[in-house]
């Protein structure tokens, strides 16, 4: 739900998505009233409108921002420092932020794009349409499957329904919707709302009779709005051509591969439709096309996948996003019901394989120590050092070290034990935000402290929290909360996020009074969170079952000064907007937090919106010149895979498909210092990742 109200201290509007909790302001000059307008009066999808009356706009972010004309074409896109006009005719300025905005002007005036914000002006008053659309979507509805291949092949298929179009533009997170849910049941059902023949791209994948491959071919499936059959020769064939499909192992390989490809280079003919936009990978590899972009923007899906079959992925390769997700999922008829929640993210599939490993990361020693030699060197431990464990101990869980682990930001292991250098990921995570209700508008934290000795940490979290001054957070501190103060806390409180530091075993966290054991609780209200104890993961693994959508625990001993550094690190990434596969592939490089932390439930999962767009961390080398400036980007919620990202720097030109790393740019110490007047993003110079905020803070001395 979308509302647009009026404010008044600034003078503007407010578009707040009560749903995913974001928010949009702008400043219009003068007190204007709402007025209801009707979504017909826009080329683009919308979710609610207004009419207000003004001469200008100004929006304090740097929002990516198009021109429009009437029909919806994109005319240009604003760069850094640049003024557009407006003429006396039907214009649309499209605003990518938070939520995505679209303004309808028809009058004389200008856009400019300053280095921290734009504005709109107009040389009188005139009536603006003011059209929001979120950037959340949900499930048309749930297909229901008997375990049976072939109606699988039937309930999987339907999941390219959710395609809003056919053209490269799917490309855009937007315009991909939420393949319908999927469960099993005694026999198929596909609800009225599914049409399960749309779209009808004229492309078929045959792939061979198992699960593992139908769970292989799903994202593929999907994004092409593919048909999928069974054979003994796996193929990818349209009434332009059929090629042959390798078996085994290098299926799934293959799948990922031409997803990519097929993905990436929609992304390019894009560039050549209604959103045009100056790209980094377009300049980087037109040349080499053996096809014009313009005329492959106007091809059909078919003809556009033979032409793009025709070049050497290793070419493409370098330049194609690093993938948000690989999912590695068990070849069994359950899986099938989170399939949609991965195609979601057009995640890569993978059977769950995966080698048994003790807790230190290696294969298990063929004589194992002695209880009583163990015993030994955890007392040499103690004597050393505060623990975040009560007792001695390993987890009866075993730990497995999945077979691919690089080919993406996060790696989800849906099988049973815990994944060592991947995520565990459970269904009912995803399942959660789907019901999720409106929340109050600010953010709600609970920090809970339950072992005095670790106030240190906590002092720093209650100095970093709420950094963000258009973000309104809420932190309550409870220090020595009893079993059933935090039952009534974690069921009861409605908290966003959740920060436990004190003792854990596998069997709850540590109160005064005894243990808290979160899977006896019969539901939580906690929607992400940050178990800093030793061995949380079992209690982590409970808050996804009982209603949270993620968090961060262990899987081992921490000791205190690890886990400070740990707590404070990952706090301040996710203060950033930074998801949690984001945060922790950061805090793993810099807060020696290696593999012993790991995300539980959905790793795409975050507490605040970050600025101006996608999160980015800003890499920095010192020379005698100057700086090399890189930005390293990564997608979230609403910038998902498909959306640009840019800094604001007006010297390097870096807009780029994220999430990924852009190249070195060298760049002067007075541009980066006027750019680190007027952003504060997390900064790594020269390896070292560096904190700083306030006007004239710079993280260059």
């Amino acid at each position: 739900m979308i509302d647009i109200e009026a404010t008044t201290d600034p003078v503007g509007l407010e578009v707040y998505d009560s749903i995913e909790q974001r928010r949009l302001r702008f400043e219009t000059g003068a007190v204007t009233t709402p007025q209801e307008a009707s979504p017909t009066a826009f080329p683009f999808p919308v979710d609610t409108t207004c009419t207000i009356e003004t001469d200008e706009l100004v929006f304090d972010r740097p929002y990516a921002i198009t021109l429009h004309d009437d029909a919806g074409v994109t005319e240009s896109s604003l760069e850094i420092g640049e003024t557009d006009p407006l003429d006396d005719r039907r214009q649309f300025v499209g605003v990518t932020g938070p939520i995505k905005l679209y303004v309808g002007v028809e009058a004389v005036g200008q856009v400019e794009r300053r280095l921290r914000s734009f504005r709109l002006s107009l040389e009188q008053d005139a009536t603006i349409v003011v059209g929001a659309r979120s950037l959340h979507d949900r499930p048309a509805g749930t297909i229901t499957t008997p375990p049976d291949l072939e109606s699988m092949l039937t309930a999987v298929s339907a999941s390219a329904s959710a395609l809003k179009t056919t053209s490269p533009e799917r490309t855009w997170p937007t315009l991909r919707g939420h393949p319908p849910l999927i469960e099993l049941g005694q026999r198929l059902e596909v609800p009225a709302a599914i049409d399960r023949d749309q779209p009808d791209t004229g492309v078929t994948l045959t792939i061979p009779p198992t699960y593992a491959a139908l769970f292989a071919a799903a994202p593929l499936a999907f994004f092409l709005g593919a048909d999928l059959q069974t054979g003994d020769e796996p193929a990818l064939t349209t009434d332009q051509f059929e090629r042959p499909l390798p078996t085994g192992p290098a299926f799934e390989d293959a799948m990922a591969q031409l997803l990519k490809r097929t993905f990436f280079l929609d992304c390019l003919a894009r560039t050549e439709g209604i959103f045009q936009s100056d790209l980094h990978e377009r300049n980087a590899l037109e040349d080499d096309l053996p096809f014009d972009l313009a005329a492959i923007y106007d091809a059909s899906l078919p003809e556009r996948l033979d032409r793009y079959l025709e070049i050497p992925f290793e070419r493409l390769e370098p330049y194609v996003p690093r993938w948000p997700l690989t999912a590695h999922v068990p070849a069994e008829p359950n899986s099938v019901e989170l399939v949609p929640f991965v195609t979601h993210e057009l995640g890569v599939i993978r059977q769950a394989r995966g080698t048994e490993i003790d807790e230190f990361g290696e294969t298990p020693a063929p004589s194992p120590a002695t209880p009583a030699d163990s015993q030994l060197v955890r007392s040499a431990s103690e004597s050393r050092q505060l623990d975040r464990s009560p007792t001695p101990g390993t987890a009866e869980t075993a730990l497995v070290d999945p077979d691919v682990t690089t080919e993406s930001v996060e790696h989800a292991w849906f099988g049973d034990a815990i994944p060592y250098g991947a995520s565990k990921a459970t269904v009912e995570a995803y399942r959660n935000q789907l019901d999720r209700r409106s929340r109050k508008e600010s953010i709600d934290i609970l920090l809970v402290c339950n072992d005095a000795r670790m106030l240190e940490e906590h002092d720093l979290l209650d100095d970093t929290y709420g950094t963000q001054e258009r973000v309104p957070f809420d932190v309550d501190s409870e220090f020595g909360v009893d079993t059933d103060r935090l039952a009534a806390l974690l069921s009861d409180g409605d908290y966003d996020f959740f920060h436990y530091i004190g003792h854990a075993t596998e069997d709850g966290l540590r109160c005064p009074d005894g243990k808290l054991d979160v899977r006896t609780l019969e539901s939580v209200t906690v929607s992400v969170f940050f178990l800093n104890a030793c061995r949380s993961y079992e209690q982590g693994l409970a808050l996804t079952r009982h209603g949270a959508y993620g968090g961060v625990g262990t899987h081992v001993d921490v000791d205190n000064e690890q886990a400070v550094e740990a707590g404070e690190t990952m706090a301040k990434l996710l203060n950033c907007g930074f998801p949690l596969r984001g945060a922790l592939e950061i805090a793993r490089d810099h807060a020696d937090m290696d593999d012993r932390y790991l995300i539980i439930g959905d790793g795409s999962t975050d507490i605040a919106q970050s600025d101006g767009g996608a999160p980015a961390l800003i890499d920095l080398e010192r020379h005698e010149d100057g700086f090399d400036f890189a930005v390293q980007s990564y997608s979230t919620k609403e910038f998902k895979l498909g959306t640009t990202t840019e800094s604001t720097l007006p010297s390097v030109a870096d807009r780029h498909l994220g999430p990924d790393r852009t190249a070195f740019t060298g760049v002067d110490r007075e541009a980066l210092e006027e750019y680190f007047i007027w952003n504060d993003p997390p900064v790594r110079l020269d390896g070292e990742l560096q904190w700083y905020h306030g006007v004239g803070s710079t993280p260059l001395e």
